[in-house]
């Protein structure tokens, strides 16, 4: 969506153009999942997710992480960095050391049920969350559209949910539906003042660094533009792509009060500013494109949850006074799992070997050598699906490339190649980068190449260059 990368955006997005401006945009940059949990555990481990689990936490979910997993922010905590998690966690809280004994979820009459506000004791901590992952401090609402609809501090609820959540309580919404899951919330809960609350409190955090020689680590997770598409009427009509357009327009407002407090402290010459995205964007996306003109994944095929580009290949900009150069365009392979190894670096830290098993260093990147430092990747959002890029190739196993989110009708205008029955699809990027043209069959020693690296790659239990490679 944003203006960097697509010169025809009907969305402004000023802060964030300069910011890639001021630094280094990638263009082949890679979620590790085409949805956000996944992701989120790759980008603060390391680690690619599928070694691990598939999907996302579901509400009221245990933690993804494995006991004594080194994180991101644990690794920088051992180097004197303060660390600091506000936003979106999405990774899992050990929500049942709060359960109250006896009291039983209320059912739904459809032989579902739902926890309501009086199954937890919310005066107590909550174990397992950004606090147990080396963060100092958090505050957010876990995820915008699950519950429990309330602020979380730290481990602990800022307000108790007195009540079940009930959108038609709220103003409507501006596009799309809620998506919200049922489930305890507090009375007063304003999903509109999610994105502005947790701006306002990431611009307090490094305003409050202001005098401070102590090194520090904020990972801002923000709740857009994730459904509920809730732009505040303030930007209302600010983009040409309708709500969705206007929320991202917001989000980039974000953005820039957030760089202006980084100026206000007084470190922004000295502090690196990583931006980027966990998944491609959500399926209306294609009403969008028919109303307005507007393809949020242009040029790529695909959408959230996809094996195809769209799905995973995101935004990632990197501004670093004095190391990377202003106005940098890097067309590396690279990937959000590689996040890790590029601090551990910077820091001084010495990753031990079971950790961060698929990162690799993009410090020589940054400084603008071209070599390559990663030179294939794994995309996988389902356990039935996945996809091995190398070089200029890439490999979908799954059937349909595992697409949940299709529009045959949309995809049959722009001349994509239908393939309803092919398990194995082949693209060469270099030629096709939108992926219309499967050709599979035309090169059988490279889908057998391919396939025996995705088999290496996912028996070894390992991908990162230092584990590979003999120790010195």
């Amino acid at each position: 969506d944003l203006g960097c990368y697509q010169a025809g955006s009907r969305i402004p997005t000023p802060h964030l153009d300069r910011l890639a401006a001021q630094g280094a945009r990638f263009t082949d940059a890679h979620s590790s999942s085409g949805v956000c949990t996944p992701s989120r555990y790759a980008l603060l481990t390391g680690r690619h997710h599928w070694r691990d689990f598939h999907g996302i936490v579901n509400a009221f979910g245990p933690p993804v992480f494995r006991p004594g997993q080194l994180t991101l922010p644990a690794m920088l905590r051992q180097r004197g960095y303060a660390t600091a998690a506000i936003g979106k966690w999405h990774l899992g809280w050990d929500w049942d050391a709060i359960r109250r004994p006896g009291v039983k979820p209320i059912s739904t009459g459809k032989g579902g049920s739902v926890w309501g506000p009086d199954g937890f004791d919310w005066s107590q901590p909550i174990p397992g969350g950004p606090l147990a992952r080396g963060f100092d401090h958090y505050f957010g609402d876990d995820v915008i559209n699950f519950p429990p609809y309330c602020w979380i501090q730290d481990d602990r609820v800022v307000t108790a949910p007195d009540t079940q959540m009930d959108s038609a309580k709220w103003r409507a919404i501006k596009e799309g539906n809620w998506e919200s899951r049922p489930g305890p919330m507090t009375s007063d809960w304003d999903p509109y003042q999610n994105l502005p609350t947790l701006t306002r409190r990431g611009v307090d955090y490094l305003r409050a660094r202001r005098g401070s020689d102590r090194p520090f680590f904020l990972y801002f997770a923000f709740p857009s533009p994730h459904a509920p598409i809730i732009p505040n009427d303030a930007f209302d009509g600010k983009s040409r792509a309708g709500a969705f357009g206007d929320f991202v327009h917001e989000t980039d407002d974000a953005v820039g009060q957030i760089l202006r407090a980084l100026e206000d402290s007084g470190h922004a010459e000295n502090t690196m500013v990583l931006f980027s995205a966990d998944n491609g964007p959500e399926r209306y996306a294609y009403a969008r494109d028919e109303r307005y003109g507007h393809w949020s994944s242009h040029p790529l095929r695909g959408l959230k949850r996809d094996l195809y580009e769209g799905g995973h290949r995101v935004p990632f900009l990197v501004r670093w006074p004095g190391i990377v150069r202003p106005g940098t365009v890097c067309d590396a392979l690279v990937s959000q799992v590689d996040i890790m190894a590029t601090l551990a670096g910077i820091a001084g830290y010495d990753l031990p070997p079971n950790s961060a098993e698929d990162s690799h260093d993009l410090l020589p990147l940054l400084r603008g050598e071209t070599a390559p430092v990663r030179t294939a990747h794994v995309h996988n959002t389902n356990a039935n699906g996945y996809a091995i890029r190398a070089g200029d190739w890439v490999l979908i196993l799954a059937r349909d490339g595992y697409v949940s989110t299709r529009d045959r009708a949309w995809e049959s205008r722009h001349k994509y190649s239908a393939d309803d029955t092919a398990e194995v699809e082949l693209y060469n990027l270099r030629v096709d980068l939108a992926q219309r043209h499967n050709v599979a069959t035309a090169h059988p020693a490279r889908v057998a190449e391919l396939t025996a690296l995705l088999q290496q790659l996912r028996a070894q239990g390992h991908s990162a260059p230092r584990l590979t490679l003999p120790r010195r």
